[in-house]
């Protein structure tokens, strides 16, 4: 009988631990269901090869044949049910615990987002600047105006929603970068994407996801020597992952220690980075002698 209840507990394992998390979560249900029941016939036909081989035949063999067959398959049903189901609570409880702490993270950044949303000295060179192109390029101040509307209310609407259109994240940072070009004198900015305009449109995700690498990279890029300096923006996605790019210059005479860059605001994207995708993301960031570079890669 030791050998019978192996056979069971060896079922029991491949059940929870192999079936059930390569396939039934990752909704491969039908295949689930044929290699459970494959398992189930190996099974039942192991054991009652161990059972009829240890027990004495007698004249009605053939109705013991058949208890022990049905008194196998309630086993088996049992093993089944009772193992899937710990499998489902054990994943229940570890989903809850990361929405939790997803929750209470995404609260706290939405608490420091809404302290710096509204920067005084942002806006306060802003009118400044607009009140200034007013006298002198009236054409040039409406557009400046349309573009500070438009980063306000992203900021105040859409950095409230769950998922936001991917081109939305790239409109607020295309306003954001040119309305950054306009303090600053030989600041160049870059935003590109040679993907179909259908596929962005039809693209969602959590909003203010790349705000932190870029205004790192707006803040690190000034030269003080006044030399020229750049920041330069990419998005693609490829095989359902989005590609994200994120250069800025930096001064090889004055390279920005590395302890700059790994601020709160950068570790509160990577935590959530974390929270989001699990282990299905990727970030690296590099600096070399005259660039710093933010490469992101998440799934769509």
């Amino acid at each position: 009988m030791a050998t019978v209840y192996i056979s069971l507990l060896t079922m029991a394992y491949i059940n929870m631990y192999v079936l059930v998390p390569r396939f039934f979560f990752r909704t491969y249900y039908i295949l689930y269901f044929v290699l459970l029941i494959a398992m189930g016939i190996l099974g039942l036909n192991i054991i009652s090869y161990i059972m009829s081989y240890f027990n004495d035949f007698k004249i009605d063999e053939y109705n013991d044949k058949r208890g022990g067959l049905y008194e196998g398959v309630l086993m088996c049903i049992s093993i089944i049910l009772v193992t899937t189901t710990v499998k489902l609570l054990q994943k229940w409880i570890k989903d809850s615990m990361r929405i939790v702490e997803l929750n209470s993270l995404t609260l706290n950044m939405e608490l420091n987002a809404l302290r710096n949303q509204i920067n005084p000295h942002f806006l306060f060179n802003m009118l400044n600047n607009v009140k200034a192109l007013i006298r002198t390029d009236p054409e040039k101040a409406t557009v400046v105006i349309m573009k500070l509307s438009e980063f306000l209310r992203y900021q105040l609407y859409e950095n409230n929603e769950e998922k936001t259109i991917l081109t939305s994240e790239i409109d607020f940072l295309s306003n954001f970068l040119n309305l950054e070009k306009i303090r600053r004198e030989d600041f160049h900015v870059y935003i590109n994407s040679t993907t179909d305009k259908r596929i962005l449109n039809s693209t969602f995700i959590p909003p203010n996801l790349f705000t932190t690498f870029v205004e790192n990279a707006v803040k690190h890029s000034v030269d003080i020597t006044g030399k020229e300096s750049y920041v330069k923006v990419n998005i693609e996605i490829k095989d359902k992952s989005l590609h994200f790019e994120c250069r800025n210059s930096q001064n090889s005479d004055f390279p920005v220690p590395e302890t700059v860059y790994s601020g709160l605001g950068l570790a509160n994207i990577k935590r959530r980075l974390e929270l989001l995708y699990k282990d299905t993301f990727m970030l690296e960031i590099n600096s070399t002698k005259n660039e710093y570079i933010v490469h992101l890669i998440i799934p769509v």
